[in-house]
Parts: C-alpha cells; structure tokens; sequence
C-alpha cells in the first residue's frame, strides 16, 4: 500500500497550483456569500491533508479495489435517490450533521479509478475495440449515469460519459469504431433535437429543454442568471473591481442578483472580482493543472497509471469548460461546479484525491 518514494519525483507545480485554486476559492466565496466562507476554509484544510495522504498510498492499492470502489459509487448513487434531499425537484444530496454530501461529485472520482482499472484489464486482453469489450464498457457506465440522471443531474451526466468515452479513447479504441460510432450519434443526435422539441416529450423535464434550447437560440431562451453573469463578468472590465470593494461600488454580488453564486456561477465573482486579467490568469492557472496531469499521464510505468492522470485531465478540463461556458453564456445553464474554486465540499474533497491519486502515479514515473 505504501512505497518508498523520491522527493525529486513529487510535483510540487501540480500540488501548489491546486492548493492555490483553493485558497482562491475561498476568498471568492466570502465576496460572493460569506456565510460559506468558514466551511469551505475547513474543507480547504482538509482537502490538502487528504490530498498529502492519498499521494503517499500506491495507484494500484485503488485499482485492486476497482470492484469495491464501483460498488460504493452504485451505492451512494441509489441511496441518494431513495434518502436523499430534494430542493427544487432534485434529489442530488445527503445531510449529515449540518454538512451537505453529493454523491454525485464523489461518483465522478471512484467512476475514473473504476474505469482505468477495469481498461486496463481489458487493454491486456485485447478486447478494447472488440464487441465484449464495448459492451462491458457500455454497461458499466449506463448504471451509474442512468442512476445521475434520474436525480436529475443532466451536467453530471453529460461530463461523465464525455470522461469515460475519453478514457476509452486513451486506452486504445480503434479509429474505426470511431467512425462507425459517429455515424450512428450524428443522425441519432438529431433525432434527439427534434424529440425534445416536441410538447408530449417524456424524456426530459421542461426546464431541461429551456437550457438546450438557449444554446441553439439564446436571444430567446437565455434566463436571467446568464444574463446576470454576463453582466457581472463584463462589468469587471481589464482588472476588476477588486474583491469586497465596499459600499460605494455597485457589485452584481452584494446585490444579489445571482442565486447560489458561489457553486455554479462562482466565475461571475471571478470576472467582476478580477476582470479580464484575473479571468485569464484563473484560466491559466487550471490549464496548467489539466497540462500537469497530462505530463504525469504520459509518464506513467504501465496503462493504469496513465489512464487514471489521463482521466483526472479529461474530468477538470471538461467540468471547468462547461462551468466557464455556462457562466458566460456560450453553453446552456446547467449547473456544475469550477473545481477546486466553487463552494462545495464533496466536490473539493472529491477533487484532492484525484489529485492525490494523480501525484502517486507521478511518483512512480516509468524508468522505476
């Protein structure tokens, strides 16, 4: 479970590049909302000391577990739709003594170490491009994002399959199921437009519709917390206006103008907060973390390795895309949380032991 490592071989610029976003996060929480702030400085706390754990115990000490970890995933992801609280016709969180768990968030990180682990095998098998293959991957990813979906979750949904499909892709999918693939989605996309467009539709919730619908025609389907962000992220011009400027400066936070700003919209308070310059530079800072897990992924010592830093790449460049995407208007408002950044403590948490896990691999590069 535990090795000897190198010091050398720790990436420093991975984990302080994190731990940077972390701390970040929090004060941009207090402008946004500073009940949260206490709580998620804690859970800062805490993610860095799981996060120094988790980087000391071996990848493969996970992917042993993969059938464990799948298990729990499928687990949390059925009690929640049974136990679970429901705020505004959702079921997507637990209570637990004042502190709020989403097992969705937490499904996202055992699904990638499940998923490597279980690619892995079939890698060695040589059954990733093969019928069996497909299948049993097919399958292993319907149940848990049938299970998201159904709380409803739809930005969950859709970053988990675009993960696991990436995932795939690394562990070797022949170019010409690609292709075979893309002739059936294409048309099968389609299709899919025109049933949600019609009003006896059963397949998604009305409000679901409304969000696809304000990326194909935002003139008319864009809601007011888009708007409202927009604004925000507009009105922060070159440097911003700085974080908690006072009473004398009109801010879309201290007005309120934006329900929960500190989870979904929290890019909103980044754009104002820090203006162009700023948004560029948390922009950056999360690329660079993307980059490192794709620089640790390439030198990885066997396939679990690489497919699990390559995962952990795919779930923070695809989850800040859409966060980002969302809160300026070029992607449809579905909510789904800036890592590392956003209030919420499974999703933090969730977030430092992928990033352990990842700093593991690099700790075993491929000359070992």
């Amino acid at each position: 479970m535990f090795k000897r490592y190198r010091l050398r071989d720790f990436n420093f610029i991975l984990a302080l590049s994190v731990i940077l976003l972390m701390v970040l996060g929090v004060f941009l929480i207090n402008s946004a909302d500073s009940s949260f702030t206490m709580k998620q400085a804690v859970g800062v706390a805490g993610a860095v000391i799981i996060m120094i754990i988790v980087s000391l115990v071996d990848y493969h000490f996970w992917l042993n577990l993969y059938l464990v970890i799948y298990g729990a995933a499928l687990f949390f992801l059925l009690a929640v739709l049974f136990f679970g609280n429901t705020v505004n016709n959702a079921t997507r969180w637990f209570t637990i003594g004042g502190l709020t768990f989403q097992p969705s968030e937490l499904a996202k990180t055992l699904m990638i170490i499940f998923m490597a682990s279980l690619l892995d095998r079939m890698v060695k098998e040589e059954q990733v491009s093969r019928l069996k293959g497909l299948l049993l991957f097919a399958v292993s990813v319907a149940v848990p994002t049938f299970l998201i979906f159904r709380q409803p979750d739809l930005s969950t949904t859709i970053c988990m399959v675009v993960v696991m499909i990436l995932m795939l892709y690394l562990a070797g999918l022949s170019y010409k199921v690609i292709f075979i693939t893309l002739l059936i989605l294409i048309p099968a996309a389609s299709l899919f437009m025109w049933y949600i467009q019609r009003p006896d539709q059963k397949l998604l919730n009305p409000y679901q519709v409304d969000r696809i619908m304000a990326f194909l025609n935002p003139s008319e389907f864009l809601d007011a917390q888009q708007s409202n962000s927009v604004m925000a992220i507009g009105s922060g011009q070159l440097w911003g206006k700085g974080l908690n400027p006072g009473q004398d400066v009109v801010t879309v936070s201290s007005s309120r103008l934006i329900s929960e700003q500190q989870t979904d919209f929290i890019f909103s308070v980044i754009g104002e907060s820090f203006g162009f310059v700023g948004s560029i530079f948390v922009i950056a800072i999360i690329l660079l973390i993307v980059l490192q897990c794709i620089r640790v992924s390439r030198r990885a010592k066997d396939t679990g390795g690489m497919l699990l830093a390559g995962g952990a790449a795919c779930l923070f460049a695809i989850q800040s895309f859409i966060n980002i995407g969302v809160a300026t208007a070029v992607l449809p408002n579905t909510g789904i949380p800036l890592p590392f950044i956003s209030y919420g403590l499974t999703s933090l948490l969730s977030s430092a032991i992928m990033i352990g896990i990842v700093l593991n691999v690099g700790m075993q590069p491929e000359r070992y």
